[in-house]
């Protein structure tokens, strides 16, 4: 199984569901280049993980990082945030 096959849409933005556990889910996101994945809040802590392309991400708290292959980030729970791909990108949402 790969990442990449799980997202044949031609949409900007795809989140697809890679695990759910009773206690944790995994979420496979792809953006095209300039794909912008609008602000939204989670409920609960996450860990975003760059798989490959390039993309930042900002929250309300004026936080700003890019990502590259092999970077994340931890995500705050009730914080506005959003992500736009400056490259084709695969990202790991881990809750």
């Amino acid at each position: 199984m790969n990442l990449q096959e799980l997202h044949v849409s031609e949409k900007d933005v795809s989140a697809v569901s890679l695990f759910k556990g009773e206690l944790a889910t995994a979420t496979s996101i792809h953006l095209r280049k300039n794909g912008i994945l609008k602000e939204h809040i989670t409920k609960t802590s996450a860990l975003l993980l760059c798989i490959s392309g390039k993309v930042t991400y900002q929250d309300e708290t004026d936080k700003q990082i890019v990502l590259e292959r092999g970077d994340y980030t931890p995500i705050e729970p009730n914080v506005k945030h959003w992500l736009n791909a400056a490259l084709d990108s695969q990202l790991v949402l881990l809750k």
